[in-house]
């Protein structure tokens, strides 16, 4: 297969940021996407040439390859990879002799030749000797909303095309980047398979504000539970609480609720503390009769 431009199949120019990058593959991705095009073939084909773009741009060393490299790869890269074998192999009392060169590289026909030789399809050979390579780390983003990562649950993914059936452990935090070894490209020459780094983005849709493993939340009371003191009923993350509110709260006033917070990641059972404001709300279109009685109070407390 010809060499692709990956700059052209994002529709950006050299200069881009890695922010630009996401931001392109996204709205393309989305655009290709084969749910929303259903036995379309040129989408298809659209949308996994834009993620093999995306999985060599997303990666600034893989990046810097494809810059320097461009189409004459193969006469980079790879040669400089199995020409330092091959002196490892003799300085390590290996066979002597003059290097012989590398092989050509096999393509599975569904990526391009460069793909190919970044994701495991390249080969090298010393006199007598096959060098094996690790296949390419694969990069890909997993979205949650704050409420999926509360407990540990199995969700199955699709990766290039491959299934990857996996736990997400409960606390999981947003950015975060979880190691699934052997879940990347294919090895060459019998090479190790690399692996898939999953970034982790979050979105919090609560009314709960998350920091590290503690929430925070405003419960609003009237005046009067506030003056004199009363029960209410308030939302924790997995539930409802009733609290016991002093006579005299003042306003902003803070109660800990140990144990209700955010569970801790990879560490079961532990769970962070919620924090609740109060917030007393003042009554309004007050009645005349209200208002004498609140004029009375006053003097009262004037006196």
């Amino acid at each position: 297969m010809a060499f692709i431009d990956y700059y052209k199949i994002l529709e950006i120019d050299k200069s881009a940021t890695e922010a630009d990058i996401k931001k392109a593959y996204r709205k393309l991705a989305r655009k290709y996407h084969p749910d929303l095009n259903p036995n379309d073939k040129d989408a298809e084909r659209k949308f996994k040439e834009l993620n093999e773009a995306n999985e060599v741009l997303s990666n600034p060393e893989n990046r810097k390859k494809y810059d320097q490299y461009g189409e004459n790869w193969e006469h980079g890269e790879e040669y400089e990879k199995a020409r330092k074998q091959q002196q490892h192999y003799q300085h390590s009392g290996g066979q002597q002799g003059g290097f012989e060169g590398f092989s050509g590289f096999s393509g599975g026909g569904d990526y391009s030749d460069f793909f190919e030789s970044m994701f495991g399809g390249g080969a090298s050979r010393g006199r007598g000797r096959t060098a094996a390579f690790k296949g390419q780390d694969f990069n890909a983003e997993l979205h949650l909303d704050l409420k999926d990562v509360y407990t540990t649950h199995k969700r199955t993914l699709t990766i290039n095309g491959r299934n990857i059936r996996l736990t997400i452990p409960a606390g999981v935090e947003n950015g975060q980047v979880i190691k699934i070894a052997g879940q990347g490209g294919e090895g060459a020459n019998n090479g190790p398979k690399g692996d898939l780094y999953l970034t982790f983005n979050i979105a919090n849709n609560t009314n709960f504000k998350l920091d590290k493993h503690n929430l925070y939340a405003t419960v609003d009371i009237d005046l009067y539970t506030a003056v004199l003191g009363g029960e209410i009923t308030a939302n924790t993350f997995d539930g409802k609480v009733k609290l016991t509110v002093k006579p005299g709260t003042q306003n902003g006033t803070k109660v800990k609720l140990k144990g209700k917070g955010f569970p801790v990641y990879k560490k079961e059972g532990e769970f962070g503390d919620l924090y609740i404001s109060y917030n007393i709300v003042l009554p309004t279109n007050l009645s005349h009769k209200e208002i004498e009685l609140f004029s009375e109070l006053s003097k009262l407390r004037e006196k």
